[in-house]
């Protein structure tokens, strides 16, 4: 290719470039502890892990007062905050929402422009401020104090405006920013989604919040879909590849075939599950020389099985764990379902 004066040659396509010009190529170098970078991300996290220890042995009466304020609420959180605090309260009011516990995010400015009537007396206040100076939110803790909304603020300044007004205060460590530079929000931020998430599976575990209720909030995704029960996946009644023990074994053969499962359930007189056919027995079977009256003859007795309640994932456990790909569903005994390995692949599960 032709280069004009003073122009620098282009590498042909075919020429690899070294680690060196590709500052791409880094991520799948090695160890590089003595990198300036990972010194920087290594005093950070040290500073935020210290300063989480600190608030985890600062936690006392006001937290279980907190907890129990909410839990007392007839009505919901409201998180409130400006800024990254703002930010924050937005976290922590979805965090509680998805875990059982009604809650809501208000912003502090646009509460001064109307929002306030979206708080009621019935409500509990969450209001975050690391200074608790914030003057955007003096119409929320005035409204507050106006109507007996119980106000819990979470603040490392008890002395603040916020401090003083709160009814219960959840007191940060008055930690150093790890930008101490420009002292922007790093640190208390940390500290205050550690401690929203503390309020949030405190108040969970008190309420008895389990994944069967926790997979309400979160239908979609493959949190969803892990938070399904073998109930929801299953293929039920006439989809099921059932015959009763004593079935001659070319007629038991025709219905295992006819409902595309590869896989056949022997069911005793009373209906419960007394073995299953698959197509490994059959071809074992056939290639022993082996001839069957029955299919009696060739099922594997006392199958593995699951219940109705199990999660999903955990079916999806057993199936990878055994190295099968199919598993019948079962209830006092008796087969109400069967899952394919096919099902949990179309549940965005595997």
């Amino acid at each position: 290719m032709p280069v004009c004066p003073g122009q620098t040659p282009l590498r042909r396509s075919s020429q690899r470039r070294s680690t060196d010009d590709n500052p791409a190529n880094l991520v799948h170098m090695g160890p590089m502890s003595e990198h300036p970078h990972i010194a920087t991300a290594r005093r950070v996290l040290a500073l935020e892990a210290d300063a989480l220890g600190a608030l985890s042995l600062g936690l006392g009466a006001a937290f279980v007062a907190a907890v129990e304020a909410i839990l007392a609420a007839k009505g919901r959180v409201i998180c409130t905050g400006i800024g990254k605090s703002g930010h924050v309260a937005r976290k922590i009011a979805a965090t509680m929402a998805s875990t059982g516990t009604q809650a809501y995010f208000v912003h502090a400015t646009e509460a001064s422009h109307g929002d306030l009537g979206m708080i009621s007396q019935g409500d509990v206040i969450l209001a975050l401020s690391k200074s608790g100076e914030t003057k955007e939110l003096a119409d929320i803790l005035g409204y507050a104090r106006r109507y007996s909304i119980p106000l819990i603020g979470m603040t490392a300044k008890t002395d603040s405006t916020l401090g003083r007004a709160a009814d219960v205060l959840l007191q940060m460590p008055d930690a150093a920013e790890a930008c101490a530079e420009t002292n922007a929000p790093t640190t208390s931020t940390t500290l205050m989604i550690a401690l929203g998430d503390a309020l949030a599976v405190a108040l969970l575990e008190s309420k008895g919040f389990k994944a069967d209720h926790f997979k309400v909030f979160h239908p979609g995704g493959k949190l969803g879909a892990m938070l399904r029960t073998a109930s929801d996946l299953m293929h039920k009644s006439a989809e099921l590849p059932l015959v009763g023990a004593g079935t001659p074994f070319i007629n038991a053969v025709k219905a295992m075939t006819g409902k595309g499962f590869g896989v056949l359930g022997v069911t005793a007189p009373d209906g419960k599950l007394a073995g299953i056919v698959t197509d490994g027995d059959l071809r074992r079977y056939l290639t022993s020389g082996k001839t069957a009256a029955v299919i009696d003859d060739v099922m594997t007795r006392s199958p593995l099985t699951a219940a109705p309640d199990q999660l999903a994932a955990d079916v999806l456990r057993i199936i990878n764990e055994r190295k099968i790909t199919q598993i019948f569903v079962v209830e006092n005994g008796k087969p109400t379902g069967i899952i394919h390995m096919h099902d949990l692949l179309k549940s965005g599960l595997a």
